[in-house]
């Protein structure tokens, strides 16, 4: 079958069965929040303005973070504020992540979600400087934040298909860098397939998502690539193998290479708004090289345990 040919059958066979179910978690209608938190002031999206010598737009040179609320209340709050800090530090951009803590609660009674699902963004930038490649010393960081709703329920129900590419990125993906064209190619080409998801291989062994961290299940052990430079200290990822530590799953950090998938009886996608969401098909170029239609009792069991831990802990 020709590519041009391939992509149009994948597209119409994912376009005909989200058409008969519900929305996917994570996903709402994109909309401009009605505020953003900017350097200090509560101001309409379409007042707030950057410098174009801002170094996050000049060079994307900048931090993002996504902290998800259950029901108007903040999940993983210090781990994700934790994580903010740590890449702070590591692109040497001097701010007490502690004091936006109560501008994240008010960003998310000004977004309406207080008993809603929702989440709120941070970005931080090194600030406005001449433009010049080195660090300028005396830049204040631009800080942007706001809340928004996501629906975060329903993910259990759902699975996906996605794509697998090469990993294009660089070598520090431990860092949530603004800087994300790699990132975004990839989900952008995963997408206009109609796919769900593109999952990276590198040397041909998977790394993570454009936007998630993969596990892999086989000989009921899950695997997943070790904590290092090449992929997103996912929080999510840190909460699933907690839980199958509780479940008494075995966790193996290690790469699940792309000629192993014929011994793998499951996958799942983890993320800060993906959660929990099983995958059923890969495709590699003009390849199905993997197909699973039913999802698998572990992930099954760590989405029903991840729902309790979000929904019904205290």
């Amino acid at each position: 079958m020709k590519r041009n040919g391939w992509y149009k059958c994948i597209n119409i066979l994912i376009h005909e069965e989200k058409l008969n179910s519900a929305q996917p978690s994570g996903l709402v209608k994109k909309t401009y929040p009605a505020e953003v938190y900017l350097n200090g002031k509560w101001l309409a999206h379409n007042e707030a303005y950057i410098s174009v010598f801002d170094r996050g737009f000049m060079f994307g040179d900048g931090i993002y973070e996504v902290i998800p609320f259950y029901k108007g209340i903040a999940f993983g709050l210090q781990r994700h504020l934790n994580r903010l800090s740590y890449c702070l530090n590591e692109i040497e951009i001097d701010l007490d992540v502690n004091t936006l803590r109560e501008v994240i609660t008010e960003a998310v009674s000004r977004a309406g979600i207080e008993d809603k699902d929702g989440a709120v963004y941070i970005q931080v930038s090194r600030g406005v400087a001449p433009r010049t490649h080195y660090f300028p010393q005396d830049a204040i960081p631009t800080v942007l934040l706001y809340g928004y709703p996501v629906q975060l329920e329903g993910f259990e129900k759902k699975q996906a298909s996605v794509l697998v590419s090469k990993d294009l990125r660089w070598h520090r993906c431990d860092i949530k860098s603004t800087s994300l064209m790699a990132n975004v190619r990839a989900n952008n080409k995963a997408h206009a397939m109609g796919l769900d998801e593109n999952t990276l291989v590198r040397k041909g062994f998977f790394t993570e998502g454009s936007h998630s961290s993969i596990f892999f299940v086989k000989f009921d052990k899950i695997y997943t690539h070790p904590e290092g430079p090449h992929i997103l200290s996912g929080i999510t990822r840190k909460i699933v193998t907690e839980m199958c530590r509780e479940l008494n799953i075995k966790v193996v950090e290690k790469a699940v290479h792309i000629d192993e998938l014929v011994e793998v009886d499951e996958i799942f996608l983890t993320g800060t708004t993906t959660q929990i969401l099983s995958v059923k098909s890969m495709f590699r170029k003009e390849e199905d090289i993997y197909n699973s239609p039913k999802k698998g009792k572990i992930t099954a069991k760590l989405q029903e345990a991840f729902i309790e831990l979000t929904r019904n802990s205290s």
